[in-house]
């Protein structure tokens, strides 16, 4: 298939993508054909069609770039589902990425391709509604037999019951940690462990409206780190600093998280975030975030400011 890039943007690597159900099996069928479309690298994983616990997919989010495209042999190679196929290409569109599979009619670089991918849609949204009405048939018809819906075991408080919950709930928390590194790791990187854990969620739950909270951050980066998926020295102890630097630590954490942001933004989510001005103000100048900045940039905590807009 031709790439012939939306609009006219030139497209960037091509990064593939194989999937084998067991370890017995070998991806050599996926990487042969991947590597013959033109895939210099190639991210190999053994798992389940079932899961999404993939880390070596979750490594290839993190490291994709805008007008990168990922390439996969079949649909059923990255997905166990519609509805996870959407949610894949749509992380991969707000990142600026592609997305094409070499035997089915999807290329997000091309029109053909993303009109073949709202057909998808459209089946996606009848999946979930088949779903549903399913599942509400199926508790109504329990409750006319007398019967509760719900675990058994857990209403009896039967120890293997809620072992097996509790493992399972800790497989879920594991697979939407990966699945949503690419939203929050980033932050993370580049604000631990200078910041403090209440200062990288002010940032995080300020930036997109997440609700991080200490614990369930902390919790998500300890998982990361156990999976390989992030650096230990994210974990360590934040350094002590004086009070008069946390404002300066403050702006250049939401500097980094947000790349392209002005001086004036800046001010603004701090005036959000309740931040009083270094002499005690409610409203923050774009000069007063850039001495912060400067500052921070001083001590290596910072991008430069000579490129950032007011």
């Amino acid at each position: 298939m031709a790439r012939k890039p939306i609009s006219g943007a030139p497209l960037g690597r091509l990064l593939g993508y194989a999937r084998v159900s067991t370890e017995d099996q070998a991806t050599d069928a996926q990487t042969d054909e991947l590597g013959a479309a033109g895939c210099a690298t190639i991210y190999q994983e053994h798992g389940s069609g079932a899961s999404r616990a993939r880390p070596e997919l979750a490594r290839l989010m993190c490291e994709i770039r805008p007008g990168d495209v990922l390439v996969v042999v079949r649909l059923d190679r990255l997905a166990r589902s519609v509805s996870h196929l959407l949610d894949v290409i749509e992380r991969l569109e707000s990142s600026g990425a592609h997305f094409r599979s070499l035997r089915d009619p999807i290329d997000t670089s091309t029109p053909q391709g993303m009109f073949s991918l709202q057909v998808l849609g459209a089946v996606a949204q009848l999946e979930q509604t088949l779903i549903s009405e399913r599942t509400k048939a199926g508790i109504k018809a329990a409750r006319a037999r007398g019967r509760l819906p719900g675990n058994p075991g857990l209403r009896a408080r039967d120890p293997a019951a809620i072992a097996k919950t509790a493992a399972a709930r800790n497989r879920v928390f594991t697979t939407d940690v990966i699945a949503s590194m690419n939203r929050w790791l980033p932050t993370v990187r580049s604000m631990r462990p200078q910041y403090s854990w209440k200062d990288v969620v002010r940032i995080l739950n300020q930036a997109d409206g997440a609700r991080w909270s200490v614990e369930r951050l902390r919790r998500a980066v300890r998982r990361a780190v156990r999976e390989r998926l992030a650096e230990a020295r994210l974990l360590d102890r934040t350094p002590r600093r004086p009070p008069e630097d946390r404002l300066m630590m403050m702006a250049a954490g939401i500097a980094m998280a947000n790349p392209e942001m002005s001086l004036r933004a800046i001010g603004a989510q701090l005036e959000t975030m309740r931040e009083r001005t270094p002499r005690g103000g409610q409203q923050w100048a774009a000069s007063s975030v850039k001495n912060l900045l400067d500052r921070a940039k001083n001590l290596g905590f910072a991008p430069s400011t000579d490129e950032r807009t007011v």
